[in-house]
């Protein structure tokens, strides 16, 4: 019972700070802020994490990372034809951050810009996270369809346009950016097939 009790008492932490960077970023949370919103015990922080916010941090990027590339699939495979899976992605995150009151959609963009100069280990912690969605994301649209280096190329352009659109969402307070953004991906997705029928 025990270990039972550790794994959600550590799960709770775990998603405690995912929502915390997700809201505020890593540099404002505070390791008070922390177990208050897991309802954990500071000694239960320091003993599934020996290394404090950091090492937490990092976990939580880890595990909210890759949550967040299982969106790819869920909003995209009721389309068939990716010029309109791919903008109804977009439509679908512009209604989400919308609803949220402009709250940020995604810890790992948050903390990445964030912390990338000021610290060394969590930007490498959110390079192998976002690294890991292009792969993802470029073995997803290789299922449906594309070349390697075309899916590739794609994913790069989705996960960019989507990440820089967040930020402007939220900093306009409005869609706008999120609905231009995926009236720009099915362009260029309609030049990727193009090509790719060549």
């Amino acid at each position: 019972m025990s270990e039972k009790m550790s794994t959600t008492t550590r799960e709770r932490l775990v998603t405690a700070v995912a929502e915390l960077m997700r809201t505020q970023g890593y540099s404002a949370i505070t390791v008070k802020q922390i177990t208050a919103a897991s309802g954990a015990p500071m000694g239960s922080l320091y003993h599934h994490f020996p290394g404090g916010k950091p090492q937490i941090a990092a976990e939580a990027l880890r595990t909210s990372g890759a949550a967040y590339i299982q969106l790819l699939p869920l909003l995209m495979d009721p389309h068939e034809d990716l010029r309109v899976a791919v903008p109804a992605a977009f439509e679908a995150a512009a209604e989400t951050i919308e609803q949220s009151g402009w709250m940020n959609m995604c810890p790992v963009g948050t903390v990445a810009g964030e912390i990338s100069d000021s610290e060394p280990d969590l930007r490498a912690v959110a390079a192998e996270v976002i690294g890991s969605w292009i792969d993802e994301g470029t073995s997803y649209f290789t299922r449906r369809g594309l070349g390697a280096a075309a899916a590739r190329e794609l994913i790069l352009a989705v996960l960019s346009a989507l990440e820089g659109a967040f930020v402007l969402s939220r900093t306009l307070r409005s869609a706008e950016p999120l609905h231009a953004a995926g009236r720009a991906m099915a362009a260029r997705i309609e030049a990727v097939l193009a090509t790719a029928q060549r």
